[in-house]
């Protein structure tokens, strides 16, 4: 799913970029010219010429995953380990870079102690619990929380909302949910992924000497996918930045433009405040195919307000990109799991080089039904992972609290995990002092329980409450493994998890036992959802939000109607009409082979069903390298007599993985068992002469 171009091979646009050493440099780079190998050869070219003078040079990515792949891709070009040479090189995201100096700097801004990063689904339980102590409508939460977001993003504090708007054009109550929120997260000295950045960049604003010390760490700045910097991060470059850097970004995959009004024209930005960069274009495209070019440059053409750039590719025209329009979404799902199913056992494709896209998660129920009938493995990326599972997350609430007791959004999850009996009422009381005090929930407690007025039963469960995370927060200087071994002998929450559980914490130690503790709460906090894409043998599924710096040999684009792509709440302006176009984009630049466009006219979306027309970008495409089809309902008379009787269910013998040894090919591996009850086929993959498809019957193959 990466780009796996040469290191020797880059384009003389590549090369000009890389040599040019005479100021500031805009990158504008067409979808698969090479942005991150242009970075990661620059870092290594000037890596390698002055080890001395660029040893310490900032490389930024947009997620964790990119930033991987930069930092290994980097560690190849210099021909090091990057477990030693790269070990402490900043290449990383915003998030982790800003996290790292916070740590070195903290003090100079007042932030005591070892706080705890929120991540997204910490922020929206502590704002659920905000909306629901304000009598607010809970379920507005990850609105509120896209908000406050939004704000801090923009870097804008309560106090200058206050000053800034008047209640005829500006929700009150949400102002008082972000300074109730800001309050909780200084009580329990936590800090969210948007902190990271505005902390840094006060700490860089009201300390000149400690800006100046890493203007001369950072000896050169290399950023890329920079048209989705959000504008708090893009002053934190700009702070750091003097000639030397670097940014390489692509307006039309632009698609989050809508979170942060100062990001809307971010390269515009980048021009007028380094008045002397030079603007470079990369538009040889590595990835796609000629037709997937065009189509896709055809479709993004009629957006307003981009810098032109005119993509070409030395690859084959490819096969037609293919629109099928279907009458149902069963349908479509059904096309698309068999086409899957055929691509595999023609052997030319895994499963893992296929993504199937769509705009709203509501979709995936109906291609994952059809893709276990086929028997596809996938994975839904963006759902919930192994770090966000209850059980894990429990555990991972009791390690933060070995860091800071203080943390109040993990000491509501594990107070009565397991349970402990302390009443919703003795629960009520604690937050009430907390909130009266202005104090942490841990330190309520402990108030609570020097006074009187509890009873004596109650005073003694809280009391052991307290004695525990006392006792884990003696022991935070120790590594995950031993940390996990602590929670497991103090309390007894790991002896009732299920086999599941115990295998996914057994998970955790093996890819991360030997980290210090706070440097694995710091990782884990800064992991998403995407991050663990890599390495999976499986068709992925993903929204095209998700799909953002990835690509796959295959890709199906599902949805292809008017309401979905461009969405129904995405179409009063046309703002919002080029940044749906965009998101388009975006898909179909993924696909290095074969793309796949489909659409359904009667879909089921929110509780019902919608009759769906083509989507209105269709009419962009120029018809000469793209194949239509629009498959027909059957009429219902003909449907009913065609309709087989239902079957029993064949059990294969084989399953898929199992060796199997053949009298003339030797030992081979099933890849696929399917057919009738008297006419099973199996698909075998044998070493020495690659994938045969066998009839059961006559193969004569002997189980091993």
């Amino acid at each position: 799913m990466s780009e796996n171009l040469s290191l020797d091979k880059l384009s003389e646009q590549q090369e000009a970029a890389i040599e040019y050493m005479e100021g500031p440099v805009l990158v504008l780079a067409g979808a698969g010219c090479g942005k991150t190998q242009l970075i990661t050869h620059k870092y290594a070219r000037l890596y390698n010429k002055d080890r001395e003078k660029y040893s310490t040079m900032l490389a930024v990515a947009l997620t964790n995953k990119a930033a991987d792949e930069m930092r290994d891709r980097i560690a190849y070009a210099i021909g090091s380990d990057p477990s030693n040479n790269l070990k402490g090189m900043w290449v990383g995201t915003f998030y982790s870079q800003c996290n790292r100096i916070l740590l070195k700097e903290k003090a100079a801004i007042g932030i005591t102690g070892d706080y705890v990063i929120y991540d997204s689904e910490d922020q929206c339980r502590l704002i659920r619990h905000i909306l629901n102590d304000m009598k607010l409508y809970e379920a507005l939460y990850k609105g509120v929380a896209s908000k406050i977001s939004y704000f801090k993003s923009s870097l804008l504090t309560p106090d200058e909302l206050f000053s800034t708007y008047n209640n005829f054009d500006f929700d009150e109550k949400l102002l008082k949910v972000y300074v109730r929120y800001q309050d909780e997260m200084r009580r329990t000295n936590a800090l969210d992924y948007d902190d990271l950045i505005s902390y840094t960049i006060r700490l860089f604003e009201e300390n000149p000497d400690i800006l100046n010390k890493y203007r001369e760490i950072f000896s050169y700045i290399l950023v890329d996918e920079f048209q989705d910097t959000s504008y708090a991060q893009y002053q934190f470059l700009k702070l750091l930045a003097t000639n030397n850097i670097l940014v390489a970004g692509d307006d039309d995959q632009t698609i989050y433009k809508s979170r942060d009004f100062e990001s809307e024209n971010i390269l515009a930005k980048f021009e007028a405040d380094f008045d002397n960069a030079r603007l470079m274009r990369l538009e040889q495209s590595f990835r796609c195919t000629q037709n997937i070019l065009k189509v896709s440059g055809s479709v993004i053409s009629k957006n307003t307000y981009r810098k032109q750039k005119i993509l070409w590719t030395d690859k084959q025209s490819g096969e037609k990109v293919c629109h099928y329009w279907f009458m149902a979404e069963e349908d479509e799902a059904k096309y698309i799991a068999k086409n899957i199913k055929d691509l595999y056992l023609k052997g030319n494709y895994a499963y893992s080089d296929i993504a199937i896209l769509y705009r709203v998660n509501l979709q995936s129920r109906v291609i994952e039904e059809a893709l276990k009938n086929e028997r596809i493995p996938f994975k839904v990326i963006g759902s919930s992972m192994i770090y966000h599972k209850r059980e894990t997350k429990d555990l991972i609430s009791y390690l933060r609290l070995m860091w800071n007791k203080d943390d109040n959004v993990s000491i509501r999850w594990i107070i009565n995990q397991p349970n402990r009996g302390i009443t919703v009422n003795t629960l009520n009381k604690i937050e009430n002092e907390a909130k009266k005090e202005g104090i942490s929930i841990y330190k309520a407690i402990v108030k609570l329980c020097a006074a009187k007025g509890l009873s004596t039963s109650v005073k003694e469960k809280l009391n052991n409450f307290i004695a525990l995370l006392d006792l884990l927060s003696e022991n935070k200087s120790i590594t995950l493994s031993e940390a996990i071994k602590l929670v497991g002998t103090h309390t007894s929450y790991i002896e009732a998890l299920d086999e599941n559980a115990l295998n996914d914490i057994s998970e955790i130690m093996f890819r991360s036992g030997n980290l210090p503790l706070g440097e694995f709460l710091s990782d884990v906090s800064l992991t998403t959802t995407n991050d663990d894409v890599r390495g999976m043998s499986c068709v992925s599924l993903m929204t095209l939000y998700n799909v953002k710096g990835m690509e796959f040999p295959v890709v199906f684009i599902s949805g292809l109607e008017d309401g979905l792509i461009p969405y129904f709440k995405a179409t009063e302006t046309s703002e919002e009409l080029d940044e749906e176009r965009r998101l388009f984009y975006l898909g179909m630049t993924r696909a290095r082979d074969i793309l796949f466009m489909t659409g359904a006219k009667k879909r089921r979306l929110y509780a019902k069903f919608q009759n769906q027309e083509p989507s209105r970008f269709l009419k962009d495409i120029p018809k000469d390298c793209c194949l239509w089809i629009e498959k027909n309902a059957i009429p219902a008379n003909v449907a009913s007599k065609a309709q087989p009787q239902p079957q029993q269910p064949v059990e294969f013998p084989y399953n898929t993985g199992c060796r199997v040894k053949h009298p003339k090919w030797g030992v081979g591996v099933i890849r696929d068992c399917y057919g009738e009850k008297n006419d099973i086929k199996v698909t075998v993959n044998f070493p020495n002469v690659g994938v045969k498809r066998l009839a059961l019957k006559y193969a004569n193959l002997e189980k091993i």
